[in-house]
């Protein structure tokens, strides 16, 4: 009678003993997609709130940045991408179910938007320029016609932009095997973050006293909003299976916990709630710039966070050590 000792092993050592197949690129993205998202929905609401003199900078302006950091973004997904020079297969087909595919299409679809946005205030926000594009007649028909339908134009982003914020979220709770993905909160809390994110950014760059003034109310609205998404993120995990208690141990204890809570929720969070407060008081003005410079890294540490600590968390828990020597020996006795 001859034994034999069977032994086999995964060979990748980006999934044993945890998952680690996405890095910083996918938060970026995720980071930046939410941005943009914020970004062309305070551009469009300016528009369909007629705020052009209160808010010069978002009615006027804003709408530039949505492609370039939408761009940015983009650039740092395709960095990710194993097989680069397959990424047009993301549009050969549309699958209904999946996430991924809904992004892919959604962003085509949002890049002619948020152009169209550009051009509808191009000529009051950026006169230098737009005297160059009106310099032709082609040019100058398709800034009219731009500047003609501005609002119907701001109708179609709001919620297309609001696809994309939603969609940053949903692309990691639709992973129903990663349980500290495995909530429905996910999608609402990262549109909210990336309206706060965008918020901040004006409060950031805006030089109107009354536009920072404005944004920087929204933003502290916004936090509070995030504070309460996560909240509820929390108590979601909390009250599911006994894989999603666990995987939330992970910031309740476990190895992610002091990201979570100081960099995140104090740091990202409660510190520029806290100095909004002062600022909108009129207490204390000297930290204003502080406090949408610590939204903005705040917005990037969750979407890090979230990333790296699901990534972590598994459905199944067993025993796997990865060894590189035992599939060497296996390939040299069965070449």
């Amino acid at each position: 009678m001859k034994e034999e000792l069977l032994v086999t092993a995964r060979g990748n050592e980006l999934i044993d003993p945890s998952l680690h197949i996405w890095t910083w690129e996918v938060a970026m993205y995720l980071f930046l997609g939410g941005l943009t998202a914020g970004v062309m929905i305070f551009a469009a609401l300016m528009t369909v709130m007629r705020r052009d003199e209160e808010t010069p900078f978002a009615a006027h302006r804003l709408a530039l940045l949505a492609p370039i950091v939408l761009s940015a973004g983009m650039t740092t997904l395709f960095l990710d991408l194993e097989h680069k020079l397959f990424v047009y297969r993301f549009y050969t087909s549309f699958q209904i179910t999946s996430p991924m595919s809904w992004g892919a299409w959604i962003l085509i679809v949002i890049y002619p938007i948020s152009i169209m946005q550009i051009l509808s205030t191009f000529r009051s926000g950026y006169g230098v320029l737009a005297g160059f594009v009106d310099g032709f007649s082609i040019g100058r028909a398709v800034l009219d016609i731009c500047e003609r339908y501005r609002y119907e134009i701001a109708m179609v982003a709001i919620p297309f932009a609001t696809a994309l914020g939603i969609y940053t979220g949903i692309l990691l709770s639709a992973f129903g095997a990663r349980p500290f993905w495995n909530s429905g909160v996910l999608g609402p809390l990262f549109l909210v973050s990336g309206m706060s994110t965008a918020a901040a950014l004006v409060a950031l760059i805006a030089r109107q006293h009354s536009e920072k003034a404005l944004f920087t109310r929204i933003d502290l609205a916004l936090i509070v909003a995030e504070v309460a998404l996560v909240a509820l993120f929390l108590v979601n995990l909390s009250t599911g299976s006994g894989q999603q208690i666990e995987a939330l141990q992970s910031v309740l204890g476990g190895s992610y916990t002091l990201v979570f809570w100081v960099l995140f929720v104090g740091v990202g969070l409660l510190v520029p709630a806290l100095i909004e407060v002062l600022e909108i008081t009129g207490v204390n003005r000297s930290l204003a710039l502080l406090a949408p410079v610590l939204v903005l890294i705040g917005g990037y540490a969750l979407r890090q966070i979230m990333l790296d600590a699901g990534q972590e968390s598994s459905w199944t828990h067993y025993d796997t050590q990865y060894n590189s020597e035992l599939l060497e020996r296996l390939h040299e006795e069965n070449p």
